[in-house]
């Protein structure tokens, strides 16, 4: 099964997160903030990550500088969720290495797009 670590300091976000992937046929893991994130990371890389970009203790954006840096980091499919929509925001997280980038609130169909959009799930799955 295919794993999605999901990093965000709102446990409600977390939540609904987990509820959608796992009806996408994901395994979840969660971390609140990048560190404890780098740490899931450095125990086994997941297939994608749902990572947030405010968050205490480490940021989205410097989790995903590291993540990039470790051996392997480029493999996951990252897909930054946040509420930061400035144009400046979208480049700044994709030249860093994020695969695809969506706002919130999302829902179902907008994350099913956007993990067909990186390879993560194939046109003949249902979301």
């Amino acid at each position: 099964m295919r794993t999605c670590l999901v990093v965000d300091d709102s446990s409600v976000i977390r939540k609904v997160a987990r509820r959608i992937l796992e009806g996408l046929n994901f395994q979840i893991v969660e971390a609140e903030d990048g560190e404890k994130a780098l740490d899931v990371c450095r125990r086994g890389l997941p297939d994608a990550i749902l990572l947030d970009w405010n968050m205490p203790v480490m940021d989205g954006y410097e989790f995903l500088g590291n993540l990039r840096r470790m051996p392997g980091g480029d493999q996951p499919k990252v897909v930054f969720c946040t509420t930061e929509n400035g144009i400046d925001h979208i480049a700044r997280a994709i030249n860093a290495g994020a695969d695809e980038y969506i706002m919130k609130p999302f829902d179902k169909d907008i994350v099913a797009a956007k993990f067909r959009e990186v390879g993560l799930l194939s046109l003949a799955e249902p979301a």
